[in-house]
Order: C-alpha cells, then sequence, then structure tokens
C-alpha cells in the first residue's frame, strides 16, 4: 500500500512533516513515514513506493544496532502490539510506523561526513572548508576525509533550506557541553555504521543524526542511517573525481540538477521512471544493508 499522507481523525495530529505525520496515543507518539519524497527541503506530489517502509525498517535495524553507543526514543514497532485503538488502521501503518517516547528535539541537526560531498564540496570548492573545519588541498569531489567530520546545520521549516554552521554556532544554539557530547556520539555512531556497511558493500559518505532530551536522557531520535538522511554509494562503482551513483535520493537530486529546477515550489513533477527508479535504490539499499528483502 502506497501512503501519500494520513488521515487517523480519532487521533490528534501533532505534526505533519516532510515525510513524517506524527499522532499522539496515550501519551506517547506515533511516528508514521509516508511515501512523500522531499528533495532540497520541498516537498513533491508524487510518492515513491515502498519509501516510508523502507525508511522504518532500516531505522529500526540500525538502532537496534547501535543501541549500545546511545539510547533511542523507541517504545514499539510492531503494530500487532499496537494499542487497541489502532488495530482498525494495521494496513496503513504496516511496517513503516513506530510508537516512541516523548523528546525535547534539539535545535540542529547533527551531519557527519566521511566523503566530501553535496554542501560541503561546494563549501570546500569557495573555501577549503567544510563548517569552519579546514579540510587537505586538492581534494576532488567525492574523495574520502582523513577522518570523518562533524558538520551541524540548522533545522529549516517546510519549504525552507537548512544551512550549515560552524561548531561555535551549534554551541551557541545548544549549549556547548551539548554539541560536544551530540559530536562524539555522531562520529561514533557513523564510524561504526559505516564500517559495517562497507562489509555489505555499500559506502555511507555522510548522514544526518537527530537527538532529543527524554526527560534528562539524551537518545537518538526520528530516523537513522537511512536512504532519506544518509549518502549511500555502491563500493564496487566507487571512483572519486565526480558524483557517485547512488541508493538514495541523490537520484533524484541529480535529475532536478539536471532540469536546472530553482529548488523552490512548487516542485516539479517527477517522471513514472524517475519514480520506479528511485523505489528500486530504496529496496536495494535496504537489502544490502540487512541481508534480506522488506516483504
Amino acid at each position: 500500500m502506497t501512503v501519500f499522507e494520513t488521515d487517523l481523525p480519532e487521533l490528534k495530529l501533532i505534526n505533519r512533516g516532510k515525510v513524517r505525520d506524527l499522532y499522539e496515543v496515550n501519551g506517547s507518539i506515533l511516528m508514521i513515514a509516508t511515501d512523500r519524497l522531499s528533495a532540497f527541503d520541498v516537498v513533491f506530489n508524487e510518492p515513491i513506493p515502498d519509501k516510508g517502509r523502507v525508511l522504518t525498517q532500516l531505522s529500526l535495524f540500525w538502532f537496534d544496532k547501535l543501541k549500545h553507543i546511545v539510547p533511542n526514543h523507541l517504545i514499539e514497532w510492531d503494530v500487532e502490539r499496537f494499542p487497541e485503538g489502532l488495530k482498525k488502521y494495521q494496513d496503513i501503518l504496516y511496517q513503516r510506523s513506530v510508537l516512541v517516547k516523548k523528546a525535547k528535539p534539539l535545535a540542529i541537526e547533527c551531519i557527519v561526513r566521511g566523503y566530501i560531498s553535496g554542501s560541503g564540496w561546494k563549501d570546500y570548492q569557495r573555501t577549503g572548508a567544510v563548517c569552519g573545519i579546514k579540510l587537505p588541498e586538492g581534494l576532488k569531489e567525492s574523495d574520502k576525509l582523513p577522518e570523518p567530520i562533524f558538520t551541524p546545520s540548522t533545522k529549516a521549516e517546510v519549504g525552507e533550506h537548512d544551512e550549515n554552521i560552524d561548531f561555535e554556532k551549534a554551541c551557541e544554539i545548544v549549549g556547548h557541553d551539548i554539541a560536544e557530547r551530540v559530536r562524539d556520539i555522531s562520529i561514533a555512531l557513523y564510524k561504526e555504521a559505516s564500517e559495517y556497511a562497507l562489509s555489505r558493500g555499500i559506502i555511507i559518505a555522510d548522514t544526518k543524526f537527530e537527538f532529543g532530551f527524554i526527560e534528562d536522557e539524551l537518545c537518538l531520535i526520528d530516523e537513522v542511517l537511512t536512504p532519506d538522511s544518509s549518502r549511500f554509494w555502491p563500493l564496487d562503482e566507487y571512483r572519486p573525481g565526480g558524483a557517485q551513483p547512488s541508493f538514495d535520493k541523490q537520484f533524484v537530486r541529480d535529475y532536478l540538477e539536471f532540469i536546472n529546477w530553482d529548488k523552490r515550489p512548487p516542485a516539479p513533477k517527477l517522471p513514472d521512471e524517475i519514480i520506479e527508479k528511485t523505489r528500486k535504490r530504496y529496496l536495494e539499499a535496504y537489502k544490502r544493508i540487512t541481508g534480506r528483502d522488506l516483504l
């Protein structure tokens, strides 16, 4: 079942984000990953079938694999064990929803880059640095960095663009101690995940983590290491010196760059071919990382 937008009238809708719909359920949050596509912070009108299920199931895989590094917000992910009032929505919720604890999200996005690409590559070309971090001279596009770097950004509203910031600005927003903690945790998460992914034939070029406080405990929230929040490259096709083939929505971004879209609403219509090829890339990313097909 393809789900573009949910409507659960008995529940209180907390927020409809770029991809996820959030509802309040018995003091916790029902987080539903729809098949909406967001690129350059603009939501498109055409869904990518199976995308929400891939995001949810891949996040669950990583939450479990990385829980020894940092706690997370998960309560339940099996729709059979959801509260009774949600039974009627099982077809919609299947594999694309989780019950999570309420958290107070940090007002920054925690990005780790192991390779130079995307907005980081553009910053490097202009300044020789990314988010204030000076990098070696002579790097080519998609080169591996000597060490992963923490390059936070602001959080944009729907239709607005995230803004890369330096570490000092992140400290101003969330406080120095918290900024140091999420930097160190983010890099630890990236290192472990990227090493595992390499063993599965995937390079995680960069990724975005979200953190929040549940009571007084800092927790990993939202999604983790998915094709929406990361750049996944096939290891066997990796050739530094230009853009890389990918298993993520970079495929859509490249198409949008090709048609010279100005990256402002309204979003252009996506051709069926782009939608289907993007869907296949999401499913392939899931299979390579987890070793199984999405049922």
